[in-house]
């Protein structure tokens, strides 16, 4: 829901990750190996104030998300009895639990679920019961920025903003106007707000899924190709909010708020199914093993609802300080209802308790309940046949006649989230903060999600029921504390004399300056990346008949079906420097990683492939944490030298799956797709930076050395050495360009994927992993002889410290780098370039 004009009142800057987990679902007795959804997230935010009245805000976003989805609800007794072997134990296969959604099932004469006796495979007991069907997705990440100017007037302000959100099927961009009045000496605040989104969905169906589900009502919104459906759909929402603030009294506060939504357009989500069971009457009692019922046959149907939505949402929020206790209570209660017929209550209360001078600790309870949409059902029984086969004797014409759509509801969905349930949870955050503006958080909170919490009962059954938590981390900088600390302390002196040092480095160059004694930086780098165009053997173009024969071959029994046409890489780098002496610097350097790569098949692959291998694989998530020691070996005048020893904790996945083709082959993802090395590595560097006048000028050596023969997939990555050079001329005071340039030699891969058994086209195999003979669509990523190599780069940069105003002290640069020279391993995609864009701020 859209939040009010208000805002915090000194300028900030905010960091947080945060990581969603959810508990393996319970299928009812059906086999779950598959992993649950889990998300990681980072977000970033900042309000700067331009001016004294002139305020800007910026916000983004970043999420991948895996595992495996619910798509539809079956009945139980729709499942396959067959076992095969996996490994050293036996499983069943079960289609209430995989993308397979069509089947046949025993009913009895009033059309109740009956299961089958194992020995005489004939129906005996009634069995209504529902059960989730999953369906594995590979990682896929979105990213959502906005944008927001605002003015503030001495009663009133006034915001505008704009903003987008892009997934690999689901674009949006949105645009918002709030506003606040102040009256009644301020202790009364009008909030008032209104928005517009548009988005548009481009859903790719899943190629398991895709030949059982039913889409004749959306047959018009579908597009094909030659082995891919594609749904295009388009929503609209409006959206406007009022809300009033009354300060009760020195101790208590009050705020209502309304807000309405209108939604139209396409309003479903293309992922999700309705099971729907056809059953004839006319054909009672004339399967042998079932001769008091009958047979229905299972059919899967794309969920349809309304093209329209309104939603209505009433709240309230009352704060209450606790003087003897010197803590605050929040209690929140928010009424939704829509006309789709969900009626959903949430209760939720805060404590805030400080503790000391610079601890607050929050422990929090939340409860929801919701009813059940007017068409929500777990699936659907229709009295008819799906398709009847009619003889005519009078013509000697037989014909088949399908279904009556009119004796379908209008409108159905399957969809858990729809359901009648109550959600509780309660989680606590602790923050602390330090001097200088700085606040850490950490939180923690744990859901419970169920029919039987719904208020006042008759939820749905426990096939809906799932638990999750959610755990996250979050900086906080106050721009205008810090401001004060600096104007008030010994670092109003010193703090940027010698900003000209390292303002002038460029900003790709990691580890570049030390800082003085007592002085804190904290600094933010983004890193994107790109590799495009041809495939490189050594540094020539490669042949399509060149990689299928040679790329998959370094040690390896394979053929190469596919090789990439493009790769993205982008990093959010967050850097924490704290110096205790003069010659020392200590710095934490977390990241959050996403990839993307698209492929291709390879010209005269014998091989009925289909375009399902032209997609593009993502993922996303917590990178490897550097930690580093900066000491100094040289400082006199205007030269400088250092030594940095670093080391990275394997903090990255080297595990992460891909949804490959065919069901249940889930092998690793491509190596240079995994998040970190899964390696404790030594990263050592050595920095010489110098100066005259306007010029300066710099060189670096640094290199990383795996500390671990293997990670825990079976692999290490190749060490690497880089040296670099560069200079610097300011044009301003204030600002200055760079030209360096850069070498890097990398080794290769050493070790492959540990053997991963698997099912590939219902058959047990020993491995489903890139590279081995199993694995049908292996391309010159998949093996480790393809990584690594020698390469020539040049750099262009820009740098900039902000002199004055409110951004004063604020360090900003970008790079570009551009390749010159390629010396590829094996078979690799040519690189295209590297952008670098920095921010710090010392104090």
């Amino acid at each position: 829901m859209m939040a009010g004009a208000s805002a915090a009142e000194d300028d900030e800057i905010d960091f947080q990750y945060s990581h969603y987990q959810e508990g393996k679902r319970d299928l009812v007795n059906v086999p779950n190996n598959n992993n649950p959804i889990e998300v990681d997230s980072v977000f970033g935010y900042s309000k700067i104030s331009l001016t004294d009245r002139i305020k800007l805000y910026f916000n983004y976003s970043q999420d991948t998300w895996s595992g495996a989805t619910p798509i539809t609800i079956a009945p139980l007794v729709a499942r396959s009895n067959r076992a095969i072997e996996v490994g050293a134990a036996r499983e069943k296969v079960i289609v209430g639990a995989s993308p397979y959604l069509n089947g046949q099932i025993f009913l009895d004469k009033d059309f109740n679920p009956l299961t089958i006796n194992p020995k005489t495979q004939k129906a005996r007991d009634i069995d209504a019961s529902p059960v989730q069907v999953l369906a594995m997705a590979s990682p896929e990440t979105r990213k959502q920025g906005d944008l927001k100017l605002g003015y503030e007037w001495d009663e009133a302000s006034l915001q505008a903003g704009f903003g987008g959100s892009i997934e690999r099927d689901y674009e949006t961009w949105f645009g918002n106007v709030n506003g606040s009045l102040d009256f009644n000496q301020k202790l009364t605040t009008l909030n008032l707000g209104a928005s517009y989104t548009s988005s548009d969905i481009d859903a790719k169906f899943d190629h398991d899924a895709a030949p059982y589900l039913i889409k004749t009502d959306f047959l018009d919104q579908i597009s094909k190709t030659l082995s891919k459906e594609i749904l295009r759909g388009s929503k609209q929402d409006w959206a406007g909010n009022i809300g009033l603030t009354q300060v009760i009294n020195k101790n208590a506060l009050l705020s209502t708020n309304l807000s309405y939504v209108h939604s139209g357009g396409y309003l479903n989500n293309p992922y999700k199914a309705m099971t729907v069971v056809f059953a004839d009457p006319d054909s009672l009692g004339s399967d042998p093993n079932n001769r008091k019922g009958l047979v229905g046959d299972v059919k899967a149907f794309m969920e349809q609802r309304p093209n329209e939505r309104n939603q209505w949402t009433m709240g309230a929020r009352y704060v209450q300080y606790v003087n003897p206790l010197d803590a605050a209570a929040h209690f929140d209660y928010q009424f939704f209802q829509d006309d789709w017929g969900i009626n959903a209550h949430t209760f939720q209360l805060d404590w805030l308790q400080p503790v000391g001078d610079s601890w607050t600790v929050t422990p929090k309870v939340r409860y929801y309940s919701q009813d059940a949409a007017d068409f929500f059902s777990p699936y659907l029984i229709s009295k008819q046949a799906f398709q009847k086969v009619v003889y005519d004797p009078d013509t000697g014409v037989i014909s088949t006649i399908p279904y009556d759509p009119g004796k379908l509801p209008a409108y159905f969905s399957s969809d858990y989230r729809l359901s009648a349930y109550g959600a509780l949870s309660g989680g606590v955050t602790v923050s602390k903060r330090f001097a200088k503006g700085l606040t850490l958080e950490a939180g923690f909170e744990y859901y419970t999600h169920a029919g039987s919490l719904h208020l006042g009962g008759n939820g749905e059954g426990s096939y809906t029921d799932v638990d999750y938590f959610v755990a996250n981390a979050n900086l906080k900088v106050n721009l205008s504390s810090l401001g004060r600390a600096l104007a008030d302390g010994r670092h109003a002196d010193h703090a940027h004399h010698h900003h000209g040092q390292h303002a002038s480095s460029p900003s790709g160059v990691m580890s570049s300056h030390m800082l003085k004694e007592g002085e804190t930086m904290l600094g933010y780098r983004y890193q994107w990346s790109r590799m495009a165009g041809d495939t490189l053997h050594g540094t020539e173009v490669a042949t399509d008949k060149s990689i299928r024969r040679n790329g998959c071959t370094a040690g390896f029994t394979g053929y190469c079906r596919l090789t990439p046409t493009e790769m993205n890489m982008g990093m959010h780098m967050l850097m924490l420097m704290y110096a205790p002496t003069d010659g020392i610097t200590l710095m934490l350097m977390p990241q959050f990683m996403d990839m993307s790569m698209n492929l291709r098949m390879l010209d005269g692959v014998s091989y009925l492939a289909t375009e399902d291998h032209l997609h593009i694989h993502e993922t996303g998530g917590i990178g490897d944490t550097g930690m580093y020691a900066l000491v100094r070996l040289l400082d006199v005048g205007s030269h400088h030298a250092h030594l940095s020893l670093g080391v990275t904790a394997p903090t990255g996945d080297v595990d992460i799956h891909l949804r490959r083709m065919h069901q249940g082959d889930e092998g690793l993802i491509h190596y240079g797709m995994q998040l970190g090395s899964g390696t404790w590595d030594f990263l050592p560097s050595v920095t010489y930076t110098g100066s005259d006048g306007a010029w300066s000028w710099g060189a670096q050596m640094n290199g990383a050395m795996r500390l671990e023969d293997r990670n825990p997939s079976g692999y290490a990555l190749g060490n690497m050495f880089q040296a670099t050079a560069w200079g610097s001329y300011k044009l301003q005071s204030w600002l200055s360009v760079s030209l360096r340039g850069v070498y890097t030699y990398q080794d290769q891969i050493v070790g492959q994927f540990n053997p991963t058994p698997g099912v590939v086209n219902g058959k047990v195999v020993d491995d489903v992993n890139p590279g081995s003979k199993n694995h049908y669509s292996t391309g010159p990523m998949d093996y480790p002889g393809n990584y690594g190599g020698r390469y020539w780069d040049v750099g262009f940069g820009l740098n900039a410290v902000i002199p004055s105003g409110g951004l004063k002290g604020h360090q900003f640069g970008v790079e570009w780098l551009q390749p010159v020279e390629d010396d590829v391993n094996g078979y690799q995609l040519q690189r295209e370039g590297a952008l670098f864009a920095s921010w710090g701020l010392m104090f």
